[in-house]
Formats: C-alpha cells, structure tokens, sequence
C-alpha cells in the first residue's frame, strides 16, 4: 500500500512541473521581442504609402527625361540637327576650330519645345512651360473640364559628352545624361531621376 501512495505522488510531481506556465519575465521579454517587430512593420508600411504618393512625381519625371532623349534622336534622324549640333552650348566642333553645340547646358524648368521642336536649346524659355493635362471631374480626357497642372516643380540637365576608349576620343559616339530634379510633396529633399544613354553620328 505505501508503495503505491509513494509512486501516485511522484506521478504528481512530474504532472505538475510539465503543467508549469510561463514565468513573468519570459512574458515581458516576448512582449518586448513582438513590439521591436510590430514596430519596424510600421516603419514599412510608412515607407511603402510614402512610395506610392510619390509614383505618379516618378513615372513624370522618368517620361520628362525619356522625351528630351527622343528629341535628340529624332533630330539626328531627320537631319534637323548636325553632328556638331548635338553637344552643349560651348562644346569644340569637330573639325577643331570654332565652337558649336545648340543644348544649354545649365539647369533650366521644363519648358515646351521651341521653335526648332528640340527639349533643352536655348528657345524654348520663349515656349513657356510645360503642361500636363489632366482629366475634369468627368473623368474623361479631351473635354472641357481638363485640368493643366504646368511643370513647375520639376527642373532638367541636358549633358552631352564625348567618349573614349583606350584614352582616344571616339569621334562618332557621345554620352548623354539628362536628370530631371524634382521635389515631392510628403519628402523635404529633391529627387532626381538621371537617364544615361549616347548618341551616334550615325543612324
């Protein structure tokens, strides 16, 4: 009989020390481990609106730079422009007297095209600035109620540069980087958005 009492209260113990909870400070440091992760899931979540006000000042910025580029081109292909055209204002033509070049090359606003049709050349101040059109309450584009928000927040760098390979200036191909500056309504620096490309003399 006492054999039985003496394992009974052993299974006991054992029963009670696998039924033990979670001590006070385990709770708190849990508490304190699930806070640091519930918070730095916020700081994402601000992080991704913020990134999503900002995609339409984005997606402007990126066409604004990607539409000076086409001029360039579509210049060089229509014979608009001469090789020595397309460089910035100031640059050496090449046949190395002289100088040649028709792109500003200071930061200007984004102005329409001027007279020539070409984005970044000295006439398009006389232009003014460029629009966006946007849809009325309608909701529909081409009516009466459209919106122009002009291009005032934002600012572009037309560079043109000649490149090398080995040391030796390659006569027939240059690099353009064009960065289009602008500032954001929720962000207290200005963004850029660079596009880097080259040019040939050739088609």
């Amino acid at each position: 009989m006492a054999t039985s009492i003496n394992r009974h209260a052993g299974n006991d113990r054992m029963r009670k020390q696998r039924q033990r909870g979670f001590s006070l400070i385990e709770v708190v440091i849990s508490m304190a481990i699930l806070t640091v992760g519930l918070v730095s899931l916020l700081g994402v979540f601000g992080l991704a609106m913020a990134a999503t006000q900002t995609s339409q000042q984005d997606m402007i910025a990126k066409q604004l730079a990607n539409e000076s580029y086409e001029s360039i081109v579509t210049a060089r292909n229509t014979s608009q422009l001469g090789w020595d055209d397309i460089q910035n204002v100031g640059s050496t033509c090449s046949s190395g007297s002289g100088t040649c070049g028709l792109f500003v090359t200071a930061t200007t606003p984004i102005y329409n095209a001027g007279v020539d049709g070409i984005f970044g050349t000295a006439d398009d101040s006389a232009a003014g600035l460029q629009t966006l059109t946007e849809p009325g309450p309608d909701g529909i584009y081409g009516t009466a109620d459209d919106v122009q928000v002009p291009m005032s927040g934002y600012q572009r760098t037309i560079l043109i540069s000649p490149v090398t390979s080995g040391g030796v200036v390659v006569p027939s191909l240059r690099a353009v980087n064009i960065t289009v500056q602008y500032s954001t309504t929720t962000q207290n620096w200005a963004k850029s958005y660079v596009l880097s490309s080259f040019i040939s003399q050739y088609q």
